[in-house]
């Protein structure tokens, strides 16, 4: 089953996903949820709603500076975890950074986040690690 990717417009939704998701790794690492940050981010980021059926099941948060594109979240509903919507949403970001002339594909993940192992099927090298985070890129052809 194919995901589709649209323009996120429930900025509700994807904040309790987020929040829901990241919960553990915040608690680990001693981190409290900004909600204004979110909000700010919200107006900068290209934010997409993940969504199978027209049943929203996750997002993609994106954003880029001159040098790079960034993966600035990628938010899977637990239900939907392990189906390969992960890997279609990191095809999905390639896709567009290409598509806007970028060369280099940026993320940051909790070190302890399960998904650090499909970043790095899909390409992805760890650079730098520092304060329970990996700072990870890939180069795009």
């Amino acid at each position: 089953m194919n995901p589709i990717f649209r323009q996120a417009k429930n900025k509700g939704f994807v904040e309790q996903l987020t929040l829901r998701n990241m919960e553990p790794y915040y608690k680990e690492l001693g981190i409290r949820w900004d909600h204004a940050l979110f909000d700010a981010n919200w107006k900068e980021f290209e934010n997409y709603e993940i969504a199978i059926d027209k049943c929203a099941i996750g997002c993609l948060r994106l954003s880029h500076d001159s040098c790079a594109y960034y993966i600035r979240d990628l938010q899977i509903d637990p239900d939907w975890q392990n189906k390969k919507v992960g890997s279609q949403a990191i095809n999905f970001a390639i896709g567009v950074a290409q598509k806007e002339g970028f060369q280099l594909l940026r993320l940051r993940v909790f070190c302890a986040n399960p998904v650090v192992a499909l970043y790095e099927r899909k390409g992805f090298r760890i650079c730098k690690t520092e304060g329970g985070t990996h700072y990870m890129e890939r180069e795009l052809s």
